[in-house]
């Protein structure tokens, strides 16, 4: 069940971070935040997604916004994922999927007619003063990074 609810201030919350700390959703206060969450490092969509944030992370930035990833995986997975594709911003490891059930992202999943529990692809538009603005949920990777960019740009 999610918590966060458009045109609300979302819950701050902390998770380790890919710079080597502890990051808090309070601290990009001041700036817009795309949250993009997503099932697994190194997999064939994750991938795609994650480099075409990369790729757009400059108008990302020219825009007043920051990008960060949010995954289930561990520190040691993150850190290999942006070594390979050099992904310019921060990933966030939410192990214990605190921060993906706060964002109901975290949901009984089926592949190959076995059920298991993971992430739905889902991004998240905070604005300067931590309010949600815009969700798009169970994502399509295919032209999902510009969709958001001409949302941020309106």
């Amino acid at each position: 069940m999610s918590t966060v609810q458009i045109q609300q201030i979302v819950p701050d919350f902390t998770l380790p971070a890919s710079n080597g700390k502890e990051v808090s959703l309070s601290d990009f206060r001041g700036k817009r935040l795309v949250i993009y969450f997503y099932p697994k490092d190194m997999t064939p969509g994750c991938t795609k997604e994650s480099c075409e944030f990369r790729d757009y992370n400059g108008q990302f930035a020219s825009l007043n916004t920051e990008v960060i990833g949010i995954s289930p995986d561990d520190m040691v997975s993150h850190d290999q994922f942006i070594s390979e594709y050099q992904l310019p911003f921060l990933l966030l490891s939410d192990v214990e999927q605190k921060v993906c059930n706060e964002f109901g992202v975290w949901k009984r999943r089926e592949r190959d007619g076995q059920q298991f529990y993971g992430v739905e692809r889902s991004t998240f538009l905070i604005d300067e003063q931590g309010v949600l603005v815009r969700e798009w949920r169970a994502v399509q990777v295919d032209g999902h990074v510009a969709e958001v960019l001409e949302a941020i740009k309106q």
